[in-house]
Parts: structure tokens; sequence; C-alpha cells
């Protein structure tokens, strides 16, 4: 989510993202970490019936939750985990998600 442009997503996606850190921003709620799909894939063209089909997504979310010493079903606050989130992109993306097709966009 830290960098979230919206390119190379559908409109229904765009949006549903955009709504979704807005709202994280403004209640710094306590978020449940998850390795299956969530709200935040309601809209990708990759959830079938909550069950991501991309392999890369999976690959990605398993390496973040290894680096930021997170485990499936945490409840963490938003704020912690931006704060986590912070150390993870320290480590350097290029090995969690470099081959991604937008990397460069995060990898400014």
């Amino acid at each position: 989510m830290s960098f979230f442009e919206g390119k190379g997503y559908s409109p229904e996606f765009t949006e549903n993202m955009r709504n979704i850190i807005d709202n994280l921003e403004k209640l710094n709620p306590r978020v449940r970490i998850t390795e299956n799909a969530d709200i935040i894939c309601a809209e990708c063209p990759n959830n079938n019936n909550s069950i991501c089909t991309g392999e890369k997504v999976s690959r990605y979310d398993k390496a973040v939750m290894n680096i930021g010493g997170l485990q499936n079903n945490d409840l963490i606050s938003w704020s912690d985990l931006k704060k986590i989130s912070g150390y993870i992109i320290s480590c350097g993306l290029e090995n969690i998600c470099g081959d991604c097709q937008w990397f460069y966009i995060c990898g400014k």
C-alpha cells in the first residue's frame, strides 16, 4: 500500500484500494494479517471466490510476513503495521518483489 498509485489496475480495484487506504489512515484500526484474499482483493481479477490465483501475490505476501515477523491471523494496529512496513522496505524491495512488472514504480 505504501507505493500504491493505481497504475495498471481496473477502475474498480483502484477505487476500492483508495477507499481502504483512506479509512486506514483516518481510523487507525486493528487489521488482521491474512494469507487469504481479503477486502483489498475484492475487486482483483485474481480473486476467485476468496482464493488468490496469482502465484506472485502469495509469494510476496509470505516474504513480507517473514521479514516483518508477522504470522497469519495476527492483529496489529495500522500505525504499527506502517512502522513494520518501513523496516521491510529498508530490507530491500527487490528481494521481495523485484520480479514484479510494476517494480520500477516502487523501486524509485
